[in-house]
C-alpha cells in the first residue's frame, strides 16, 4: 500500500533496534527518546497556503520524539506520521 500525506506531513517507518541495557536491567520501551525511523514518504510541502521545501528526504533516518505524531498499522507494518517541524535531527553517516 503506498501513502501520500498531506501538507507538511512526513510518513516515517520505525526501525527496530536491540533493548538497551544498564549493567543487568533492560531498560523499558517507555524510557527510549528519541526514537529512530526511516522516511518513506512526504507531503507536497504546504504550510499555511505557502510551499516550502523539505529539509527530509525519502530514505533518510531521523531521531523525532516519541510522542508525537500519530502511529498506525497497515498490512501488519507500524507507521508514524508526523509533521517535519516535529523531526529533532537527520542521522547522517
Amino acid at each position: 500500500m503506498k501513502l501520500k500525506p498531506l501538507f507538511d506531513r512526513v510518513v516515517l517507518k520505525p526501525i527496530a533496534d536491540k533493548p538497551e541495557k544498564i549493567g543487568n536491567i533492560i531498560l523499558p520501551e517507555s524510557t527510549k527518546q528519541p526514537e529512530i525511523s526511516e522516511v518513506i514518504a512526504l507531503g507536497i510541502g504546504e504550510i499555511d497556503g505557502k510551499k516550502t521545501t523539505f529539509e527530509v528526504k525519502i530514505g533518510d533516518k531521523v531521531l523525532y520524539n516519541k510522542f508525537s505524531g500519530n502511529e498506525f498499522r497497515i498490512d501488519n507494518e507500524n507507521y508514524i506520521i508526523i509533521k517535519e517541524k516535529d523531526i529533532l535531527a537527520i542521522i547522517e553517516k
